[in-house]
């Protein structure tokens, strides 16, 4: 089955993101994989309070997920998988990708101020020859609307 990977983060975009990736995969047949990378600089304490910090991450996350996953089952059909990694985002994104064979695509929500689509979408934009599937961006300021009209 091919999958859709999303990155999931503490962005605006990221919702339309999902969204995207739900609408696509439910109409074409496929999966959804969300993907949460915890930056290791989140870490840099005392090995107990690293460890704290670590697992309060991943509860945040599992919360976060559970409420794009409880819309995607609800309103798409789609039952999203979700992986966490630690380390730098563009390098654990990348090595999703080649970790996982099934995914087709990788979506990405583009911020939708005047600073830019923002640091994500600038580094796999510019390496975007060498990643092995398409990537797809989606502009944070779409509307439900019209992101149903082009999925």
């Amino acid at each position: 089955m091919r999958k859709f990977l999303v990155v999931l983060d503490d962005s605006r975009e990221c919702l339309n993101a999902m969204r995207f990736a739900a609408m696509r995969a439910a109409k074409s047949g496929g999966g959804v994989a969300i993907l949460s990378v915890i930056p290791p600089d989140e870490f840099n304490h005392w090995i107990g309070v690293g460890d704290i910090m670590r697992e309060e991450a991943r509860e945040r996350i599992h919360a976060h997920f559970e409420v794009f996953a409880k819309w995607m089952r609800d309103k798409q059909g789609v039952d999203p998988e979700l992986v966490i990694r630690e380390g730098d985002p563009t390098t654990e994104i990348i090595a999703q990708v080649h970790d996982d064979p099934e995914i087709g695509l990788l979506v990405l929500g583009a911020a939708a101020d005047k600073k830019g689509p923002g640091p994500l979408i600038s580094h796999m934009t510019r390496n975007s020859g060498a990643l092995p599937v398409p990537v797809t961006i989606v502009p944070g300021d779409l509307s439900k609307e019209r992101l149903e009209a082009i999925t």
